[in-house]
């Protein structure tokens, strides 16, 4: 049976080396790491995880729950951790929730039982009380917008002032007749809403929405002659995003400014739009949320809140291993930075006058 010494003989470097190519570990030349992966493929070595285990009291794997893989935004949440981690000396084992009590639950339940070091969840379904009382002692992340996981660390966006700024920049460029995409009833929100219970609706997340949702009314609130109106009722999606830009039209005849709950929403509207025959950003300006990669490439380009994705994964990975390294810390919270990328949708050309 090939083992590391073996094959760090037949690479000409040391068992240690060996051990952090394996382990993704960065600090190893490529010209190194491309002898020991040909030595490991060639002799057909496998590591034996469960004596590592057994040596090190970890497996090296942290799960990431999500409610789903497809997402624009969870996709990219997934690829920047999974490479964060990896220098760590973590692989990430990814589950799809479904955004479902089971889901989560049965996230937890794997995460305990395959012995993983740690778990990032994006809890949706799940009550407090359940992680604590599946989660045992296993490390958890919470990451996303619930209002009830103060015992748990966790990350969070800024999503009712990342909406609210949206919000503001269509109502400097002169915006009167907005429209709240994938966003819950704007009118029935109370002043103290970001406390408030946690209702649930289509699209999955009943937080997220809910909180930007009281941004954009915080922003339109503050500007007289301004309205809004939300129209929601799909999963975020591209189609539900066309589906829901269509109402919206239809509700809202003078729509002038479209805030979206979420960039994958804003894609799919500027397609009904386009079909609408209404230009934008002409006649109507657009703004997403979360700057996922696809809002550079869009024609025009969308306009969206950048959420510090790269700053939530540093924080989700201190707050990881801190918790692994010292089960009994208190937990944190924290919120992250954001800021307003403005690209084409958002930007009406000046006019000049036809040459006559």
């Amino acid at each position: 049976m090939t083992t590391m010494r073996d094959v760090a003989a037949a690479a000409g470097v040391s068992p240690m080396t060996v051990s952090n190519v394996l382990a993704g570990r960065t600090n190893v030349s490529e010209e190194t790491r491309r002898r020991v992966l040909e030595v490991v493929e060639r002799t057909g070595y496998r590591v034996n995880t469960a004596a590592q285990s057994l040596r090190r009291g970890r497996t090296g794997i942290v799960g990431l729950a999500v409610p789903e893989v497809h997402s624009h935004y969870f996709g990219l949440l997934a690829a920047r951790l999974i490479a964060r981690l990896a220098p760590e000396g973590l692989r990430v084992v990814v589950e799809q929730t479904g955004a479902s009590r089971e889901g989560e639950l049965a996230a937890i339940t794997a995460s305990r039982v395959s012995a993983y070091d740690g778990l990032v969840l994006s809890a949706v379904g799940l009550d407090p009380d359940d992680v604590l009382a599946i989660a045992g002692d296993l490390p958890v992340v919470v990451l996303g917008e619930r209002q009830d996981v103060r015992r748990f660390d966790h990350v969070e966006m800024a999503n009712t002032d990342g909406a609210a700024a949206a919000t503001r920049l269509l109502l400097e460029r002169g915006c009167r007749r907005l429209v709240a995409l994938g966003m819950p009833d704007l009118a029935a929100l109370a002043p103290s809403d970001d406390d408030g219970p946690r209702p649930q609706g289509p699209g999955h997340l009943g937080d997220a929405f809910r909180l930007r949702a009281l941004g954009v009314r915080t922003a339109v609130d503050a500007v007289p002659g301004a309205r809004a109106l939300a129209v929601s009722g799909v999963r975020s999606t591209l189609s539900g995003g066309a589906e829901l830009a269509r109402e919206a039209l239809a509700r809202e005849p003078g729509l002038d400014g479209l805030v979206c709950a979420t960039d994958t929403l804003a894609i799919g509207a500027l397609r009904a739009l386009a079909d609408a025959g209404r230009r934008v950003p002409d006649d109507v300006l657009v703004v997403g949320f979360d700057d996922v990669a696809d809002a550079a490439y869009t024609v025009p380009s969308l306009s969206s809140v950048s959420p510090g994705h790269d700053w939530m994964v540093e924080e989700t990975t201190r707050l990881l291993l801190r918790r692994m390294a010292d089960p009994a810390a208190a937990p944190e919270r924290s919120t992250s930075p954001f800021s307003v990328v403005e690209r084409e949708s958002t930007r009406r050309l000046l006019r000049t006058p036809d040459a006559t």
